[in-house]
This record gives C-alpha cells, sequence and structure tokens, in this order.
C-alpha cells in the first residue's frame, strides 16, 4: 500500500460544526482528549475483476474531517465505500492501493499509534465465548493498560464501563457461541463496543454498531457511544438504517455513492436541502420517513438510476465544496509545533502492545488456558482419542514386549512403530483451534493486545502442558501392559516429543490453509508420507536413492528409531539373515538420545514456521 501523507494538521482546538458556518469563532486551546482527523484527495483502488491490467477505484478524491467532541455518520447505499473509508482511515487495509493525505493530530499515524490509541469496533463481533462478559473486559484491560497501572484500577475502569453500557445485569454470563447459547446479541455488540473503550481510545470506529439490535437497543447503545464525545474522543459510524432519535445524535455527515462524496456537512435539514438539489430526480419526503431513511433512499435511486456521478459532480462544483476545501487546506497549513507532550509521545509510538511480550503471554495464560482446561470441549478432542488409541495398543499387544523370539520381534517392531504414529495422526484434533479462532485472532492482533509471537506461544503452552500430563499416565500403562523392555522415561519422552511435533505440524498447516477443510485435508495426506520413509514399512538401506533424502526429514524415523534402540539396546538378538535387529532395520549404530536431539529440532523448526506464516499470510483481505 502506498500513502502520502502531510505532517502538518493540527490536533483538534476547535471542536466546530462540520460545515465551518457562520459565528464559529476558533479557539486557542486544546481540547484535552481530542484529535482531528483529516483526509484529502483520498484513492483506494483495487485490480479490476472485469478488465485485466485495469484497476477499480472504491474510494475516488474524497476529502473530509473529523472533530473531536464530535460523532460523524458515513452513509449511503451498500457498496457505496463507507467501511472502505473507516478501514483505511483505521489503518486496517491490507490489500490495494491507498493514495492522498491523512492525518491525525497534524501527524501521518503509524500502525503502531492506530493498534494502540484507536478503537475500532467491527460489524460483527469476535468474542471469547468461554469468557463471561467481566472477563471479557478484564482480558481486554490488563492486555492494553499499562501493567503499571493496579489491578483494582482496571477493574474499577470494567465494572465503570459494565454500568456505562447496562451489561451489569450480564456481568457473570458466559458470552457463548453457535453451539453454546451465552448473552444476547444487543449484550453482545456492547461487549464488542466496551473492549474498544477501555483503553480510552483518541478515536473510536463503528462498523455499523445497530445493525442486528431492535430500535430501543440501537438508541441505548448509540446514546452511550455518544457521550464519550463530550470527553474528546473522535467518533466516527458507518451507519445504515438509523431511528430518527439514533440519527440525531450524530454532529456531521458524509454521503458516499460508489466512492464518491455527494455530501459533506452537517447533519439535519441542510443536509436534505443540499441533497434534493444535488439529486435530478428528487423524491418526495412522504409522511414516516425519517432523515436518515429520506437521505439514503434517494442516493440509492440516484445510484440504481445510473445518476450517481451527477450527485457527486453537483458536490464537487458547490459552495460546500470550496468552503470544506478551504477548511481542509487551513487545517494542513497549520503549525503542529503546540502539540502537548502526550500527544507528541503517542503518535511516536514504535511498539505495537502497550504491554510486554512476557506479560501478554501472563494474561492469556490467565484468562484463556484457565478456561480452556475446565472446557470439555477443549479437553475431549485432545485427550479421549489418545486414551482410546493406547489402550487399544496396550490390550492387543499385551505383555509381548519381553518375549525375545524370532517370531516376536516384528510384533515388537509394530507396536514401537504404532506408538510413534499415533501421535502423528492424533495431530489433526489441533487443527481447528488456529483456524476457527482466525476472526479472533485478526481483530486482536489490529487491537494491539499481543504479538504473534506471543499468541503462539500461549497456544503452545495450552497445549503441551496438557499433552505432558497426559503423556505420563498414557505411556505408563502402554510400557508396563506391553511389558517393554529399556527406560520408561525414554519411551515417554519419544511419545512427549512426538506428539509435540504433531501439535506444532498441526499449527503449521491450519496457519497456510485457506479454510478448515484444505487444513483437514492437507495433514494426513503429510503425514502418510512419513509413514513410508519411517524406516518400518521400506527399510532405510532398500529405498531408492532418489527418495532417501525424504527419510532424513522426516520425524517419524527418529522417533521410531529412538524407541527400537530403546528396546533392543544391550539385548540386539540375531535376526534374519545372521544380522541383528537394530541391524536388519539400519539401526544398528544409533544413539537414541541423539535421534531425541534430532527429533526436538523439528519442532523448532515446524515452530518457526508457524509463526512466520501467522505473521505474513492475509488471514482477512480488506
Amino acid at each position: 500500500m502506498t500513502m502520502t501523507t502531510s505532517a502538518n494538521v493540527p490536533l483538534d482546538i476547535e471542536g466546530g460544526n462540520a460545515n465551518r458556518g457562520e459565528g464559529y469563532q476558533k479557539e486557542k486551546t486544546f481540547a484535552p482528549m481530542g484529535m482531528r482527523i483529516i483526509f484529502k484527495d483520498l484513492d483506494y483502488s483495487v485490480a479490476s475483476h472485469h478488465k485485466k491490467g485495469e484497476r477499480a477505484f472504491l474510494l475516488k478524491s474524497v476529502s473530509g474531517y473529523f472533530e473531536a467532541h464530535q460523532m460523524a455518520a458515513l452513509m449511503g447505499p451498500s457498496g457505496s465505500g463507507k467501511t472502505t473509508l473507516l478501514d483505511v482511515l483505521a489503518g486496517r487495509k491490507n490489500a490495494g492501493v491507498t493514495e492522498g493525505t491523512v492525518a491525525f493530530a497534524g501527524q501521518k499515524p503509524t500502525p503502531q499509534f492506530l493498534r494502540r490509541y484507536t478503537g475500532y469496533v467491527e460489524q460483527f463481533d469476535t468474542l471469547l465465548g468461554i469468557l463471561t462478559v467481566y472477563e471479557m473486559l478484564m482480558y481486554t484491560a490488563e492486555m492494553k493498560r499499562s501493567i503499571s497501572e493496579p489491578l483494582e484500577s482496571k477493574r474499577a475502569a470494567v465494572e465503570e464501563l459494565l454500568e456505562k453500557l447496562s451489561l451489569t445485569r450480564c456481568r457473570d454470563v458466559r458470552i457463548g457461541n453457535a453451539l453454546s447459547k451465552g448473552i444476547s446479541g444487543g449484550q453482545s455488540k456492547r461487549t464488542n463496543i466496551g473492549i474498544a473503550l477501555i483503553t480510552n481510545p483518541r478515536v473510536l470506529f463503528l462498523d455499523e454498531p445497530t445493525s442486528g439490535l431492535d430500535s430501543f437497543t440501537s438508541n441505548e447503545v448509540m446514546t452511550m457511544v455518544k457521550s464519550l464525545a463530550a470527553g474528546g474522543v473522535t467518533i466516527c459510524a458507518t451507519i445504515h438504517s438509523p431511528t430518527s432519535y439514533c440519527f440525531s445524535l450524530f454532529d456531521s455527515l458524509i454521503m458516499l455513492v460508489k466512492g464518491r462524496v455527494v455530501y459533506f456537512g452537517p447533519r439535519g435539514h441542510s443536509a436534505i436541502e443540499f441533497a434534493q438539489s444535488a439529486c435530478p430526480h428528487p423524491k418526495e419526503f412522504l409522511p414516516g420517513y425519517n432523515d436518515a431513511e429520506y437521505l439514503v433512499d434517494m442516493v440509492t435511486e440516484a445510484d440504481i438510476a445510473g445518476e450517481s456521478d451527477k450527485m457527486a459532480d453537483f458536490y464537487a462544483s458547490s459552495q460546500l465544496f470550496l468552503d470544506n476545501a478551504a477548511s481542509i487546506d487551513q487545517y494542513l497549513s497549520e503549525s503542529t509545533d503546540v502539540l502537548p507532550e502526550t500527544i507528541q509521545k503517542e503518535l511516536a509510538v514504535r511498539s505495537a502492545t502497550v504491554t510486554p511480550w512476557w506479560w501478554g503471554l501472563k494474561t492469556l495464560i490467565k484468562y484463556r488456558t484457565s478456561k480452556n482446561y475446565r472446557d470439555g470441549e477443549f479437553l475431549g478432542p485432545r485427550v479421549g482419542d489418545k486414551v482410546f488409541i493406547s489402550l487399544l495398543i496396550m490390550t492387543l499387544y499385551l505383555g509381548i514386549g519381553d518375549e525375545f523370539e524370532d517370531s516376536n520381534y516384528i510384533n515388537i517392531a509394530a507396536v514401537l512403530f504404532m506408538w510413534c504414529t499415533l501421535p502423528a495422526f492424533g495431530a489433526a484434533a489441533y487443527v481447528p483451534s488456529l483456524v476457527l479462532e482466525r476472526n479472533l485472532f485478526t481483530r486482536e492482533r489490529n487491537d494491539g493486545l499481543y504479538l504473534v509471537v506471543t499468541y503462539l506461544l500461549s497456544k503452545m503452552v495450552d497445549e503441551l502442558l496438557l499433552t505432558a500430563l497426559a503423556s505420563l499416565g498414557i505411556s505408563a500403562y502402554v510400557f508396563y501392559g506391553v511389558q517393554l523392555k529399556g527406560q520408561w522415561v525414554a519411551f515417554w519422552l519419544v511419545y512427549y516429543i512426538t506428539l509435540s511435533n504433531g501439535i506444532v505440524l498441526a499449527y503449521f498447516v491450519a496457519a497456510i490453509s485457506p479454510n478448515l477443510d484444505v487444513a483437514n485435508a492437507l495433514l494426513p495426506t503429510y503425514v502418510v508420507t512419513l509413514l513410508f520413509f519411517g524406516g518400518f514399512l521400506f527399510r532405510f538401506h532398500e529405498m531408492p536413492k532418489w527418495w532417501k533424502w525424504y527419510s532424513y526429514i522426516d520425524f517419524l524415523r527418529y522417533s521410531w528409531g529412538s524407541l527400537m534402540v530403546n528396546q533392543f539396546e544391550g539385548r540386539d538378538p540375531v535376526w534374519l539373515g545372521g544380522s541383528t535387529v537394530l541391524s536388519y532395520y539400519s539401526l544398528g549404530n544409533v544413539d537414541k538420545w541423539r535421534y531425541m536431539g534430532f527429533l526436538s529440532l523439528f519442532f523448532i523448526v515446524f515452530f518457526l514456521l508457524a509463526l512466520v506464516a501467522m505473521q505474513f499470510k492475509k488471514y482477512q483481505m480488506r
């Protein structure tokens, strides 16, 4: 993405009306919390799907500004560019080309500033279903408020926010999900707004905050949002069909059609009068219409009739446009030398998160790991299959591990091979965890809650701690039930490291796959290829030369080799053709601890691959 940005735009010092009308008296003091957002000649384009080599413009020469202490509405027909403009201003576009000027408090906003000091409420709620409303807000507060702030202060802030958002009654109710009923849609929307407000953002962006809400709840939510403007928060919301009361809460209005501005000015009758003048065939204001419905219906009909460009051209040649352009140029020319020191520090921030990575890891474990370990939906797929299959292995091969007879060596080798393949195929249980959380992960990362490495480390703690505890018991009854030889610690350690490799492999596959179906197909396909080169089905020294390389990067080879050496070292019997069991399988000179070291390296490689994929892959094209 490319963007040119002016660095000479002031922090809001006025808080006046959007049209800078008569009687306006410019103040010379800064708003205590406010930031004016200015955008000029903003274009946003993507590659055209219809004409190869050309670009489709979703925003064209869009100019305007949002005042602190005010709430601005972005309106227009579906596909007019409302959300696109919101995403460009909030720095959430990750595709296409952006050109023009964007300034927050006089300077180009860095991605780090946007993540830390702006709030963005998305149209569709992305919350943690396992947490209660209170826990969701506390989790966000501990992630995004300074670690030097006392915990009691954060709790007080959450309680105050619960009161403001009328969430006190559902304070301790789980948020829930599609399979587990929780809070209502209105409560979910208000919770989503709450996580954007818990850090007292300078700017608040809202995308369709009233969608899916009844009129009472819509009015209640937007009244609360409007109250934030009094504290200096700059608020901008896309809104589709607000009630009369809800629309009256807005101070200014930008109407977009096909990515072009057809009106920018104060909300009210002046907007209707201007739109009627701009529309080639204005419709009658019928009884029952509210202002917002009438405006949207009129520009929508003009758009359907192919007359939207006429409305945009009318605005571009109007006195209102000239007045707005003069105000924008004035703001762009003013000095930023008098910016308060706190604002300068915020704009110069270079860290995308408020808290360090270790604090983020601690908080994720505190709120998410602790809840997961009490959730049957989390524990079942991770423990149930392993308990069942290991019991099957133990009962099938009961007591054969100490029977050193020619006819039994193949059985011992088989049970050890199955012991390796169990954790490899069991990795499929870990794929959904990452894929189903993509929207949540993207939103929380954009909100500056944590770094990618922090999130991935927390997932590893989730999985590896549980795996360590479960594998101790599972490996014990298999080892002693089958009556295998060697060291139980080595038997358990190989299983644990192999399962850990399976887990991080599943995360890597999930990270690179576009959806769950692809991931579920890709993982077992890869694991099946590992079986052929593990050394049991096809002995290493008999593999074709052109395929031997694959055996070296097959972690099952090192798992099974370690187990075989653990079983037969010191008692390696002569078997087929006069060779010993280990020599027969090309394991005569293998050191089991060295093989376990190689096995551990695969974990590091898969972890780094997953980290790189999650860092750079775009899970949402916006």
